[in-house]
């Protein structure tokens, strides 16, 4: 069976063009940081709209796309989706998490309270799907974890390309999400995304991140 190919085309860049592109896409990616106070400013939804679409470039196995992006702004579901994440954050920071892990998070100041789920104009719930189900058929996906956690990391770059602030988090375990949203059992969430603008007078913990030479190893 043959299977169509299409010319790759790509913008060239000389050498200098290349150094200055890479250099200030790094400078705008470092102002990036988790936020957790959201302001409840209005975000035009042709805007989520881009930046989802922009996640959806990433590369997957065998270009399943295994990725459902759920958009959330309705108060009703984003009040029983903050409702569930801090009953289960309630039973983490009292006993699930470890005292060493409780140390680590408390330069960052969190807790069992997630505000920002009420607050943000839009959450969104990135789903990843273990399999397709098609003509009731189940047909594998291949790489779901990998293929998703490039897509979100793309949706975070995404996120602060536009403008706009977002934070990741992960609920343990995440299975309600499912529940309240009503999705299919091929799908499992990944992550949970407020995404909007910062609220006035932000405050973000002072941390700075390793150096090139903690993380880049150079084979010549």
């Amino acid at each position: 069976m043959e299977h169509k190919f299409i010319p790759y085309q790509q913008k060239e860049l000389t050498a200098d063009e290349q150094l200055k592109a890479s250099a200030d896409f790094y400078e705008q990616m470092d102002q990036r940081r988790s936020v957790r106070e959201f302001s409840d400013k209005p975000v035009d939804i042709r805007v989520i709209e881009n930046i989802i679409k922009t996640a959806s470039t990433a590369p997957s196995g065998a270009h399943k796309q295994p990725w459902t992006f759920c958009v959330v702004s309705s108060k009703e579901l984003k009040a029983k989706i903050r409702a569930a994440a801090e009953e289960e954050e309630k039973v983490n920071y009292s006993g699930r998490m470890s005292e060493r892990w409780l140390e680590d998070l408390e330069p960052f100041g969190t807790n069992w309270e997630k505000p920002f789920i009420d607050i943000a104009p839009y959450i969104i719930i990135v789903f990843k799907r273990a399999y397709e189900l098609i003509d009731g058929e189940k047909r594998n996906n291949y790489y779901v974890g990998e293929s998703v956690g490039i897509a979100c990391g793309m949706l975070i770059a995404a996120i602060h390309n536009a403008g706009l602030c977002t934070l990741t988090h992960t609920p343990s375990p995440m299975n309600f999400l499912a529940k309240v949203l009503n999705r299919p059992d091929n799908e499992r969430a990944f992550l949970l995304m407020p995404v909007g603008y910062p609220e006035t007078n932000t405050q973000v913990p002072d941390i700075k991140r390793k150096e090139l030479d903690e993380i880049m190893v150079v084979y010549k």
